[in-house]
């Protein structure tokens, strides 16, 4: 059977050779000393810090900011802070998208020097729940916190420097205040040490019916704590909501709509994401199709200043009814993995970094499999193929007869 999938032409080797490029060079990009709002600006100045505003989706206004005076740099610990302006030793990824990712760039663009930030989703409406399973201390046991499913797949237990993978693209129905999310989570700690840095695609009720690009981390919301993370017992952080992130595209804005979407027995679009750890400089980077988006500073994850010990990919629904029949809230495309391409959500591609000379990402073996409520929402790893790479389908639609 033919299959067509409508993605970048970023996948496969030529995109983890580029990325492999950023790990191997010791070259620093371009950086420039930057200065740090004053405490007292919580947020940007638009009559200061504004270059260009563009029309968006909707009531969305993105505007273009100085990449100096961005938000990230009010975090106490980022004062002084360098801008790595790209990976260290970045090579242009040559590639074209065959559709454009994020609409608003139909009305303009940001000129250099600035990056994209929503004027409406600065601060999501009604902020989704966002938590992280635990596991038990020297092995892998799921243990999902409250209101919080999942069906992902993951790697435990050793040095892990990175993770990608592409991720079909759907719009999931999802209700009251609940979300619907695909991603990868890197993670290192558990409890109050706990930190993760998340990023991948999500799907909110209040939020126009549209999936968003998202990036999440864990931090403390009280700036005379160490902002440095309370895993996930205080707060997390989405986006650019909070200092902490620091942007450098200026192509992608987060908390955006994705856009096209895949349709049921139709055309399929994937979004690449990865996440990997530029060791020169200690950050985690993101990078989305062929664009590095931006970076966590090793400042605010202290956990993860060496490697991760926990990769995971997959979905997450968080059901915001305590009472009642479950959620009809969709995961991934809203349909059962076992009824499989063109209809089912997938993740293809699963690679990771690890600590092997050289450092570069490599297909995974011996994922551990995790899915809270198969009733509900399922999973199944297929074998490899050239096309999928290592890949699995996963999701449901919530509330049925036999999820009750």
């Amino acid at each position: 059977m033919a299959i067509e999938i409508h993605y970048t032409k970023l996948g496969g080797c030529f995109f983890i050779a580029a990325l492999t490029s950023f790990m191997l060079s010791n070259a620093f990009a371009d950086c420039r000393k930057v200065e740090t709002l004053k405490k007292t600006e919580a947020s940007v100045k638009p009559n200061k810090a504004v270059i260009k505003t563009i029309k968006g989706e909707g009531d969305d206004l993105i505007d273009c900011v100085d990449i100096y005076k961005q938000p990230a740099l009010n975090h106490p610990l980022l004062k002084n802070h360098t801008i790595q302006l790209k990976p260290s030793g970045t090579e242009t990824v040559s590639g074209v998208q065959d559709e454009i990712f994020q609409s608003w760039s139909r009305n303009g663009e940001c000129p250099d020097g600035t990056i994209p930030i929503v004027r409406r989703t600065q601060g999501f409406e009604h902020p989704p729940s966002k938590t992280m399973p635990q596991f038990e201390p020297n092995k892998f046991e799921l243990i999902p916190p409250p209101h919080h499913e999942y069906a992902q797949v993951s790697l435990y237990g050793g040095q892990y420097y990175g993770a990608q993978a592409g991720f079909n693209v759907w719009n999931p129905a999802a209700y009251n205040e609940d979300n619907s999310i695909a991603q990868i989570w890197v993670v290192r700690g558990n409890g109050k040490a706990l930190n993760s840095v998340e990023a991948g695609w999500i799907r909110m009720s209040p939020r126009d019916n549209r999936t968003l690009l998202f990036t999440f981390w864990t931090h403390n919301s009280k700036l005379h704590v160490t902002w440095q993370g309370d895993g996930y017992q205080s707060t997390g952080c989405y986006n650019l909501e909070c200092p902490g992130f620091v942007q450098t595209s200026k192509k992608f804005a987060l908390g955006v709509p994705i856009s096209p979407i895949s349709g049921y027995n139709g055309k399929q679009y994937d979004t690449f994401v990865s996440i990997y750890k530029n060791t020169n400089s200690g950050h985690w980077w993101l990078q989305v199709q062929n664009e590095a988006i931006g970076y966590w500073p090793d400042t605010i994850l202290p956990n993860l200043r060496g490697s991760a010990e926990l990769v995971s990919w997959g979905g997450e629904i968080y059901d915001s009814q305590a009472e009642g029949h479950h959620t009809s809230t969709q995961m991934g495309s809203g349909h059962f993995p076992d009824e499989g391409f063109g209809k089912a959500s997938y993740v293809r591609h699963l690679q990771y970094m690890d600590d092997s000379s050289p450092l570069t990402f490599k297909d995974p073996a011996g994922l551990l499999t995790s899915v809270t409520k198969p009733s509900c929402y399922n999973l199944i790893v297929k074998d490899k193929t050239p096309d999928m790479g290592t890949h699995f389908y996963y999701g449901g639609p919530g509330f049925s007869a036999s999820c009750p």
